[in-house]
């Protein structure tokens, strides 16, 4: 759960500029319209309302690219973009942000027409409820690990797309005793599959020790199956896989099959790193 804001620590916001249609901030909507910011801040749960103020008054909120300084602001929450301190923060009710931990032996499909468990399953309420939600990626039935659901299809396309190099780390229990050295070289450098060259990000062997190793990769690529090709192709084939982060979201120890809400800073940080 989100602390209290210390006020007394505040800063303005990363992007603040000096020029005087910055200072002006943006146009206000007429009265009746929007919703005032900071009770916008309050509803997304930043701040409370008197520290929002206060947030406001020391240059630490942005609203569509421009510092706010006067208080009493109305904004359209539907299409404003509001940030604190620089970073994005989500001010749409209807906006939701999962990360599930998807178990071995399920589709990563939102319904599965040979009845197999199926991601969908999981959030069968929230369908039946109207909430129409994205799986960001897929994991094959065997793998297990962190999947992002959400409604907002501009941040699912963007995570998705391979432009922006959105990393993500598995765990993998492999045949053989890994050589670090002579492995981490070959995915560093790049191996040829059938389907073109693929290579890591990072490589790191963990734990040696009859006749098995646990490793480490980080990539962005998003090949299918990518990761079981690229370390059976090095002679390590994959015992059993686990997909740990996606970008700057992690696991953590949520358990198989349950879900968690992604926290404000977790959502401000992938809009970053897909320049949202």
């Amino acid at each position: 759960m989100q602390g209290p804001v210390l006020i007394s620590n505040a800063k303005p916001a990363r992007h603040q500029h000096v020029d005087a249609e910055q200072q002006q901030g943006p146009k206000k909507l007429p009265w009746g319209e929007g919703e005032r910011l900071q009770k916008v801040l309050a509803k997304a749960g930043v701040a409370s309302r008197r520290a929002a103020e206060e947030m406001i008054e020391a240059g630490r909120i942005e609203v569509d690219g421009k510092i706010v300084r006067e208080q009493g602001l109305r904004i359209d929450p539907e299409n404003a973009v509001v940030r604190v301190d620089g970073i994005r923060v989500v001010v749409r009710d209807e906006q939701v942000y999962l990360a599930l931990n998807k178990p071995k032996g399920w589709q990563s499909t939102m319904s599965d027409e040979h009845g197999r468990p199926c991601v969908g399953d999981i959030v069968a309420e929230r369908i039946a409820a109207g909430q129409r939600l994205f799986h960001v990626g897929r994991l094959d039935a065997d793998t297990e690990g962190l999947l992002l659901l959400t409604n907002d299809g501009d941040l699912a396309h963007r995570l998705m797309h391979p432009s922006f190099e959105v990393s993500k780390t598995y765990l993998a229990t492999v045949d053989g005793e890994v050589n670090a050295r002579y492995v981490t070289k070959l995915l560093k450098d790049g191996v040829e599959l059938e389907d073109g060259p693929a290579k890591v990000d990072k490589f790191v062997v963990l734990e040696v020790g009859q006749g098995k190793s646990l490793v480490k990769v980080v990539l962005h690529e998003g090949r299918k199956h990518i990761v079981r090709r690229l370390l059976a192709a090095v002679d390590h084939p994959v015992k059993a896989l686990v997909r740990t982060h996606i970008g700057p979201v992690a696991l953590g120890d949520q358990r198989p099959g349950t879900l968690r809400v992604l926290g404000r800073d977790e959502i401000g940080k992938l809009y970053e790193a897909v320049s949202l």
